[in-house]
């Protein structure tokens, strides 16, 4: 071999090493550069995809520049067969390496739905139905709710703690479900636990369908406790507890939006004008602060309760028939001057 040759094929081999040794180091830059995203980005890793495909994947979509780096990297750090399956959010800024990390540690995105203080089972169902990130798998109206989550033998009513719970993409609305129960039944035992000692309810049971009773009468987080003590009032004399949304729950489908007097005196177990004591159930779904609420009630001497002239959700509470009436004429002048107000207009 010539001098010539050799210097030829000395000055390729350094020059390849070099060409190598920029592509090394540009994969390993990369590793820490952010990835090319104007807008947060979601991807699903399917159950039992290759880190190899993950990465082809988000190269596909312009996400990451250098995949075969990453995969390296992934497989040199022992990560490539650690990601887990799930949905994930890719923000911008995130880089190969914190996307890696993420994947690993399995920190898929969480949607979220709220439950509804004071809807019903009904309402909540046809809300699960309506919701994009929750896979339904219940009937319309499913006869075997509480069996499904593991709760047999007691009514669905009441049963769902109201809040906001995060779950990941795939959740079904039986899995839902299940966790608002447990929601309610910590909640529920909590309360009962610490209860006033005084209050004249016999169980858990009672304390839940007391709650939704108050949940149902006042949108005034501060008028839930004196709310709570007026009923349980009623209830240790021995009174009706007379509570309107016991009879329109009674009524079902046949509430046309107003409750007329013969509702009043039509029977159904729910009807607590002719019957006394508490309906057989909760009728809706109560509050964490209405569990509260009945458990340590306000002390109060009212009995009796109407929507207060304000006009602003409150009440006017007595404590005599005949304050109730002073209270009942206000309220009806109130509204008879708004509607001579309005028709002028």
């Amino acid at each position: 071999m010539s001098r010539m040759t050799l210097i030829v094929v000395l000055l390729a081999v350094v020059l390849g090493g070099s060409v190598l040794a920029g592509v090394f180091w540009a994969g390993v830059r990369s590793l820490d550069e952010p990835l090319h995203l104007l807008a947060p980005v979601r991807f699903k890793v399917a159950p039992g995809r290759s880190f190899a495909h993950v990465a082809a994947e988000l190269a596909a979509q312009g996400v990451v520049e250098q995949p075969r780096a990453w995969v390296l990297y992934a497989r040199w750090k022992g990560l490539a067969s650690a990601v887990k399956a799930g949905e994930y959010e890719i923000e911008p800024g995130s880089t190969p390496r914190s996307l890696l990390a993420k994947m690993v540690s399995g920190q898929v995105l969480l949607h979220s739905f709220t439950i509804i203080d004071g809807w019903r089972v009904a309402e909540l169902l046809a809300a699960l139905r309506r919701s994009p990130d929750i896979a339904s798998t219940l009937p319309t109206r499913p006869t075997d709710l509480m069996q499904k989550i593991g709760a047999p033998g007691i009514d669905s009513e009441g049963q769902f703690l109201p809040e906001t719970y995060r779950f990941p993409a795939g959740t079904t609305d039986v899995e839902l479900l299940h966790q608002a129960h447990l929601a309610l039944n910590r909640e529920l035992d909590a309360a009962w636990t610490d209860r006033d000692p005084n209050i004249p309810l016999q169980n858990a049971n009672a304390l839940l369908i007391m709650a939704s009773i108050v949940e149902k009468e006042t949108s005034l987080p501060q008028e839930l406790g004196i709310i709570a003590g007026l009923y349980l009032h009623r209830l240790s004399m021995g009174m009706r507890l007379q509570a309107d949304p016991t009879v329109i729950y009674g009524l079902g489908d046949r509430y046309e939006g107003e409750l007329r007097s013969v509702d009043l005196r039509t029977d159904t177990p729910y009807n607590t004008y002719t019957r006394t004591g508490l309906p057989p159930t909760p009728i809706a779904l109560p509050s964490a602060a209405a569990i509260r609420a009945a458990a340590h009630p306000e002390k109060t001497d009212a009995i009796f309760f109407v929507a207060s002239p304000k006009g602003d959700g409150s009440h006017v509470f007595s404590s005599t028939l005949a304050k109730q009436n002073a209270a009942v004429a206000q309220y009806v002048a109130r509204q008879r001057q708004k509607s001579a107000a309005s028709s002028e207009k």
